[in-house]
C-alpha cells in the first residue's frame, strides 16, 4: 500500500523478471554494477517482487557482483541462451518465472517477450557509431538485441540524455523512451590509515592521477597516457580495472601503473588518494566512475559533449577527448582547482540516487503492466 495525499493507494505487486546474467561475465563491467544498484533498490519495496534471471551456472558470480536478490537460472549456459535469444527467440525468461509480469532486460542482450511486457535498459549504442572498437561477435549480438528492442520492447529505459538521441535516431519511437540516469549508492570513505596502507601495498609512492574502468578502445586510455606523460608535475597513472578487448596491455614506465581489477574497499582508497580522476571516454552511455570519483572528494576531468559531461555536469572540467594537450591541460586546470572542485562534486553526487531511479523504473512497470 502506498499512502498518497488524503487518501491511501493501494497498488498490486508487480512481479518482475530482471535479466543478471552479465554479472558472470568475465568482465562484468558498468552494466552489472548498474543492474544490482538498481535490484537492490527495487528489491526494497512492498509493491515489488525482483527475480533475477541467468543462464545455467555451477558456482556464483564473484562476490563483488553477487547479486542480493533471488535468481532463476535457465537450463542452459550462456552461450545456448545469448544465440537462442539472438537467432531463434528463445528460451523465454517465462520458463525460469512463470509467473512473472513484465520483463526487464538490463542489457541490449534482449530476450524475447514472449506475452509479457517487456522493458529494455539502453545504456548505450556506441557500436553504431565505432562498429571496430568492438568485436564482429559482439556488434551482431547487439544489433540483434536493438532490432528486437526497436520491435518488440514496450519502454525503453535511457542511462543518459546522449543515449535516449542515439535511440530515436535507432527508430525507437518517442512514445516509448524514458530518460532514467543511474544512481549511487552511499560510499563508505576510507580512513587516510587505509589510503596509506593501499598505497603502500600497491607500491605507489607519488602523487598520481587516476582511471577506473575496462581496458578498452572506446575508454581512450592511450591519450590518457600521453596527456599524463606531458604532465610536468611528474603525476604517474593509475590504470585501476581489467584488460578488455581490442587495445594491446598499456606500455610499462615509471609514469603508468596498471593495478587491475581491484576490491571496493581497494578502489576506494585509491579514489581517495589520486590527486585527479580522468576519464576521457570517447563515448559512454552514462559513466558512473565520474559519480563514485566524486562521492571520494576526488576532483574530476572528462569529456565534453558526452553522457559523462551529463553526469558530471559543471562540477568537473571538460575536456576534449580526441586531443591530448586538452586533456592534460584539464588535468593540470583540476590540480589547480582541487579544493573547489572537490566541494562541487560532492554536491552534484548528491543528486544522484538508486531511489530516484527505481521510482521513474516502478513507474515504467506500472504504464507497461495493466
Amino acid at each position: 500500500m502506498r499512502v498518497g495525499r488524503g487518501a491511501a493507494v493501494t497498488l498490486c505487486a508487480v512481479r518482475v523478471a530482471l535479466t543478471l546474467e552479465q554479472c558472470w561475465h568475465a568482465v562484468p563491467g558498468g552494466t552489472a554494477v548498474a543492474a544490482l544498484g538498481l535490484a537492490e533498490e527495487l528489491a526494497r519495496r512492498p509493491d515489488l517482487k525482483v527475480v533475477g534471471v541467468a543462464a545455467h551456472h555451477r558456482l556464483p558470480p564473484p562476490e563483488a557482483f553477487r547479486p542480493r536478490v533471488p535468481v532463476r537460472q535457465l537450463r542452459w549456459p550462456r552461450k545456448v541462451v545469448y544465440e537462442g535469444w539472438r537467432r531463434l527467440s528463445w528460451p523465454s525468461v517465462q520458463q525460469a518465472v512463470p509467473d512473472a509480469d513484465v520483463v526487464h532486460a538490463t542489457t541490449i542482450i534482449v530476450p524475447p517477450r514472449r506475452g509479457r511486457p517487456l522493458v529494455v535498459t539502453v545504456h548505450d549504442l556506441a557500436f553504431l557509431h565505432e562498429p571496430g572498437q568492438f568485436t564482429k561477435h559482439g556488434v551482431r549480438a547487439f544489433r540483434a538485441g536493438l532490432e528486437r528492442t526497436r520491435r518488440h520492447a514496450d519502454l525503453v529505459l535511457c542511462s543518459s540524455q546522449a543515449t535516449l538521441d542515439d535511440c530515436l535516431f535507432a527508430g525507437i519511437g518517442v512514445d516509448r523512451v524514458r530518460l532514467v540516469p543511474l544512481g549511487l549508492a552511499p560510499v563508505d570513505r576510507p580512513s587516510a590509515a587505509d589510503v596509506v596502507a593501499v598505497r603502500h601495498r600497491l607500491g605507489l609512492d607519488r602523487p598520481y592521477v587516476l582511471f577506473v574502468g575496462t581496458l578498452e578502445p572506446r575508454k581512450n586510455v592511450g591519450r590518457l597516457i600521453a596527456a599524463v606523460e606531458a604532465l610536468s608535475s611528474g603525476h604517474e597513472l593509475v590504470l585501476a580495472g581489467p584488460l578488455g578487448w581490442g587495445d594491446a596491455e598499456p606500455p610499462r614506465s615509471d609514469r603508468i601503473r596498471l593495478v587491475g581489477f581491484v576490491d571496493e574497499p581497494t578502489k576506494a582508497a585509491l579514489y581517495e588518494g589520486a590527486d585527479v580522476f580522468c576519464y576521457p571516454s570517447v563515448r559512454e552511455g552514462f559513466g558512473l566512475p565520474v559519480l563514485e570519483a566524486m562521492a571520494h572528494g576526488t576532483p574530476v576531468v572528462t569529456s565534453r559533449g558526452t553522457a559523462t559531461a551529463e553526469v558530471a555536469g559543471t562540477a568537473a572540467v571538460l575536456v576534449d577527448p580526441l586531443d591530448v594537450a586538452a586533456i592534460a591541460g584539464g588535468i593540470e586546470t583540476a590540480l589547480a582547482r582541487r579544493d573547489e572542485l572537490a566541494a562541487a562534486g560532492l554536491e552534484r553526487v548528491s543528486g544522484f540516487t538508486w531511489s530516484e531511479t527505481a521510482d521513474r523504473v516502478e513507474a515504467g512497470y506500472r504504464e507497461v503492466v495493466r
